[in-house]
Formats: C-alpha cells, sequence, structure tokens
C-alpha cells in the first residue's frame, strides 16, 4: 500500500514523462493485459479502484514469478526482464542486495525509497512528524449507471461542485460517463440519495447541449484510443494531423514503417494531414 504512495504522491491522474497513469502508474501496455479500460473517454488506470485491484494481481504476479517481495518490486519498476538480466549477471543470485549492481539506475534507487516510505509511514510520530488534515469525504458511495451523462448535470442539480465530482472520479477524462453498459458513479454519501431521486430530472438538464448534440462526437472519442486511433468493425483508423510523421505514427502504434506503408499501400513516406490510414494489428 505505500507504492503508491512513491510512485504517484496518491495522485490518481498523475502522469509521468513516460506516459505511466494513475496511482499506481500504469503504463498502457500493462493496463491493458490487467483489464484496465483506455479510451478518450475513460482511463481505469485513473480509478483508484480498479487501478489498485490491477495492481495487486501484477503483484502477485511477480511475486509469484520471483519468490521475493522486493525483487517483485523492483520488476514492479523496471519490469521482470530487467530483473531477470540482473539475477542473470549476477551469478544467478536472487536477492536484490546481490543483483543492486546490475539493476537500472533508478530501480537501484527505487526499494531503498520504498523502504524509507514504509518507514515514515509507520514511525513518522517517532520523529515528531505528524499527519496533515484532508478535505476528502469521509464516507461515499458508488452508484451504477448506464446513463450517459455529464458530470455538469449533476453538479449543477445537486449539492455538489464540478471539482468535487472531478476528484471523485478520476477515470472520466473528458468529465462524461459514456452510458450504455454499467459504469461506477462515486458521490459522497449525503447526496447519493438525491441523486437517485432526481436522476430523471438531472439526465434532462441541458442534454441538447452537453450530452444530444455531441452524440456523434461522444460516440468517436469513446471508440478512440489514447494514441489517437479508433477502432470500426475491428478495424483501427488514425486521422492524420499537422506535424504527424510516417515513422511517428508507427511508432505510436507499435508497428513498422515498412509494414504501415504496405497496409496502405504507400509508395513514398509523404503523408497529408486530414487523410486516414488503416493501422495493422499489432
Amino acid at each position: 500500500k505505500y507504492l503508491p504512495v512513491i510512485e504517484s504522491a496518491l495522485n490518481p491522474v498523475a502522469v509521468s514523462r513516460v506516459g505511466a497513469t494513475g496511482l499506481w502508474q500504469f503504463m498502457y501496455s500493462t493496463g491493458k493485459v490487467y483489464g484496465l479500460k483506455q479510451n478518450s473517454l475513460v482511463d481505469d488506470r485513473r480509478d483508484p479502484e480498479k487501478a489498485t485491484w490491477a495492481a495487486a494481481r501484477y503483484l502477485r504476479y511477480l511475486y509469484d514469478r520471483f519468490g521475493d517481495w522486493s525483487l517483485a518490486i523492483a520488476a514492479y519498476n523496471c519490469g521482470p526482464g530487467n530483473v531477470n538480466k540482473a539475477i542473470h549477471r549476477a551469478g544467478g543470485k536472487r536477492d536484490f542486495w546481490s543483483i543492486y549492481p546490475y539493476l537500472p539506475k533508478e530501480t537501484r534507487g527505487y526499494l531503498p525509497i520504498f523502504i524509507a516510505a514504509s518507514y515514515a509511514m509507520n514511525y513518522a510520530d517517532m520523529h515528531g512528524i505528524c499527519p496533515s488534515h484532508d478535505n476528502l469525504y469521509p464516507v461515499t458511495d458508488t452508484i451504477v449507471t448506464t446513463e450517459r451523462q455529464h458530470l455538469k448535470q449533476i453538479a449543477a442539480n445537486l449539492n455538489v461542485t464540478l471539482e468535487e465530482l472531478r476528484r471523485l472520479n478520476p477515470q472520466y477524462a473528458r468529465d462524461i460517463i459514456p452510458g450504455g453498459k454499467e459504469y461506477a458513479l462515486c458521490l459522497p454519501m449525503a447526496i447519493s440519495g438525491a441523486y437517485i431521486d432526481q436522476q430523471d430530472t438531472i439526465l434532462a438538464y441541458q442534454a441538447k447541449e452537453l450530452i444530444h448534440n455531441r452524440r456523434a462526437e461522444i460516440d468517436l472519442m469513446q471508440k478512440t484510443g489514447l494514441h489517437g486511433g479508433y477502432s470500426v468493425n475491428g478495424v483501427t483508423y488514425y486521422k492524420i494531423k499537422e506535424g504527424d510523421t510516417l515513422g511517428g505514427i508507427a511508432a505510436k502504434f507499435r508497428v513498422s514503417v515498412k509494414r504501415l506503408k504496405a497496409f496502405n499501400g504507400l509508395t513514398s513516406d509523404m503523408i497529408r494531414a486530414g487523410k486516414t490510414l488503416k493501422i495493422p494489428n499489432v
């Protein structure tokens, strides 16, 4: 439980320079493996509960693989492949301090920082360090909804600000709950009953501007991945933007330039903004 303290300072919307996101700083690919939905509307890596379940499963996998919590924590930082290489270079020794010289520089400091965080959280009072007071809601309630809605609709009708709703529901990147299937809405317990009672009024509030007139845009955002591509009938497409290069697009989708050109019948690397490319499956 102290890992997200050093990963993100407990900030559910934290994003690293390489794109790791959320409390547990999941990369896109690892999040996908552990079932975290990621598109332009919803990023489950920012959902504290879903991301924590995924992190627990990932840590269990790493512990089962290495049989040592120190190695599991190191692998969480740099990946199991780098830990395996360090074990090999250490002559097969399987403890953190033996493989320490062979780990990436950042990982060599990672376990000591984790130990320091664990110590600070358990023995702060011995050093005159006191916990700060927060203004988080002491009690919340989670409501499951299938209705497409905007957080502004809820804030305008209930005694809650948009900022508070965003803080309680950080997974909704555009303030929109997509609907169509079950999604979780976290509310202060004090207003959860009012939300249920006033749901029709809430859904009707500025529905044309916030939802109905944006239906096509919202549907496209729901299909659009974080890499900017969108899927139709199982095929991924990408609309070329100003400044894009064929090499940059290929790297974004982890395919070769040669394969991307062949898939789109291109004979040169020249591309034009506004045109659409089909992306081959990885």
